[in-house]
């Protein structure tokens, strides 16, 4: 057997064993949810609804992976994260060097009801996940997602590009590389070899939808969310309250998970073990943007799950533990650094800091380096961060705990880089554009308190290297809406893994996704073949120094200034039980309980 053979054998063979110690699930006739038992917890940004093929909204996707389910999913304990079956039966059957996948669907899987079935039972089939990838790819939904598939599947292209000429996209036409061996069966087959097409196939944004109900809805599709899952959606306010119920038609399964051997999932193994699950009935949901608001409203009582607002956390932590008027309440903390980045994003096609030549460069190097990372960390996030040296998190697949990032805090090298190129200073002590044009910079920010004290920091620096800058206020979800559309100057960002590894971050500055997922609309023919070669490559060290060469050419060209990694500290009440901050996964309301009170 060839060597590459072997390799590409003996990786997905350890995705395969990693889930054998995994959870087994027991499937029950119907959702054993209590309705009685309600979760209240409160988003800091609003969604923009709840069509995973449209939206990369993280609210969006939190709400939706207790709606929509994918083939596969994760392990609620395991660290680092683990795959598993979810309405597969098990983990695929790989074969031809890893490009392709035979998936069993679990039969007795059926979508909530909805009047888009008309009175009928609509049970979840391999033609539903095929219509699911279809529409990923459809030009008319401009999906995010679009990059995690584009050039993998036999086929799927050449129907995507047939749309983009006529205008519309063919449901009908089949496609060599994803069809139904029968009712229950997905054969998916890749143009080559993918080492993180399991992962794609787990992320929430590939949960399986029913024609029916697309078709139904049409461009409302994103209020009208209808899945497989645990819950669905029992009332939505859009940007204030989103109610969910148990789906009477969820399946169930029994509570199994294995500890890590922490203290943490021994004592989460006890309280959960051999439950019916899920057990909450309801999950009420406010969005409260201001922290503060957030902070009070858990105070009140008014929430039973929050992650700890920065602003709080001298007023609620000794260090990294809670203090004891609140541990004497009977709360509970779980302490974790996000797999994810915050950072800054430079729109690549706007007139005043895009561009690609060299005076352009060297402003956005300019403004990075007059940003202090230090100052953010200890008034921006109170302590509750680290710096992020690139843009591939902690624990997640190439990160390098070495790696040291070529822009830092230097307002003595920001100004002679400014002075080199030709930004020249008026006698208000202010830059012009090489051009003697104006210089002002534009960034655009939400509007809690945090965010404030960021542009305090910005202004301070960027005063020392006169450069003039102007905030615009306004909310997380239009201002999306207008990053993905290419239209803001400037923005802040943050990511945190759809699945753990580098891939997931880099691929938000691939070129083809501009306009769609790419929010710097950066466009560059060294950092995307780089990043061609890299997915092609299994993992290893080999294509960790291709990851950090994407690092480098990032730096070059600053698209985006990297900036923390969030500690977050999730607070829960005493009732709550089985709570533990998964990585990949938001949504975990269908692995807790809530004791009656």
């Amino acid at each position: 057997m060839p060597n590459q053979v072997k390799t590409i054998i003996s990786v997905f063979a350890l995705l395969i064993l990693l889930v054998t110690t995994g959870a087994s699930h027991i499937v029950f006739a119907s959702n054993p949810a209590d309705t009685t038992k309600l979760v209240r917890q409160a988003f800091e940004a609003a969604d923009d609804g709840f069509d995973m093929a449209k939206t990369q909204n993280f609210y969006s996707g939190w709400v939706s992976e207790a709606i929509f389910e994918p083939l596969l999913s994760y392990d609620y304990l395991a660290r680092p994260a683990q795959l598993i079956p979810a309405t597969a039966e098990a983990m695929p059957e790989i074969s031809q060097e890893g490009k392709v996948f035979v998936f069993k669907i679990k039969p007795g899987i059926y979508f909530a009801p909805d009047p888009a079935f008309k009175g009928k039972k609509h049970e979840l089939t391999a033609q539903d996940y095929i219509y699911t990838f279809k529409r990923v790819l459809d030009p008319v939904n401009r999906s995010p997602h679009a990059s995690f598939i584009m050039g993998k599947i036999v086929g799927l292209d050449d129907v995507a590009t047939k749309a983009k000429k006529t205008g519309k996209f063919d449901y009908d036409t089949p496609v060599a590389g994803l069809t139904a061996l029968d009712k229950y069966t997905l054969r998916i087959e890749l143009n080559a070899t993918d080492y993180n097409f399991l992962y794609v196939v787990a992320y929430g944004g590939f949960g399986a939808v029913a024609r029916e109900v697309i078709e139904t809805y049409g461009e409302q599709t994103g209020l009208h969310p209808v899945g497989t899952g645990p819950y669905m959606i029992e009332k939505y306010m859009p940007r204030s309250k989103i109610l969910l119920t148990a789906n009477p038609e969820y399946r169930g399964y029994t509570w199994n998970f294995k500890s890590t051997g922490s203290p943490q999932d021994e004592e989460i193994v006890r309280q959960m073990k051999g439950k019916k699950m899920p057990q909450v009935g309801k999950v009420d949901i406010s969005i409260i943007e201001e922290e503060q608001s957030r902070w009070l409203a858990f105070q009140d009582g008014q929430l039973d799950i929050d992650k700890l607002p920065q602003s709080a956390a001298t007023a609620a932590l000794d260090g990294t533990e809670l203090k004891p008027e609140l541990k004497a309440l009977g709360i509970k903390m779980d302490r974790v650094t996000d797999a994810g980045n915050t950072f800054t994003i430079f729109n690549m096609r706007d007139p005043v800091v895009g561009g690609y030549t060299k005076e352009k460069i060297a402003l956005r190097r300019a403004i990075g380096m007059a940003y202090s990372y230090a100052d953010e960390i200890a008034q921006m996030r109170l302590g509750q961060a680290i710096r992020s040296e690139m843009i591939i998190p902690k624990d997640i697949v190439g990160y390098d705990p070495n790696y040291r990032s070529s822009l830092t805090y230097d307002i003595g090298l920001a100004n002679k880089l400014l002075d080199y190129f030709g930004y020249k200073r008026g006698a208000d002590g202010y830059r012009t554009n090489p051009d003697g044009s104006a210089l002002i910079i534009k960034k655009t920010m939400e509007p809690a308190a945090l965010f404030k004290v960021q542009a305090e920091i910005y202004k301070r620096g960027l005063d020392k290297i006169g450069v003039r800058i102007e905030f615009q206020v306004s909310n997380f979800a239009d201002n999306l809406k207008a990053a993905s559309a290419c239209k803001l100057s400037m923005w802040n960002g943050a990511w945190n893994a759809d699945f753990p590894d580098g891939e997931n971050f880099l691929q938000l500055l691939y070129g083809p996704k501009a306009g769609s997922g790419n929010h710097a609309c950066y466009e560059s023919a060294a950092y995307d073949a780089l990043f061609r070669k890299a997915v092609s490559m299994p993992l290893g060290h080999e294509r960790n120094m291709v990851y950090q060469q994407m690092n480098r050419q990032i730096e070059a060209d600053t698209p985006w200034i990297i900036h923390t990694m969030r500690i977050r500290s999730w607070l829960y009440r005493p009732w709550i039980t089985g709570y533990k901050k998964h990585p990949i996964m938001h949504s975990d309301w269908a692995y807790i309980d809530v004791e009656k009170h």
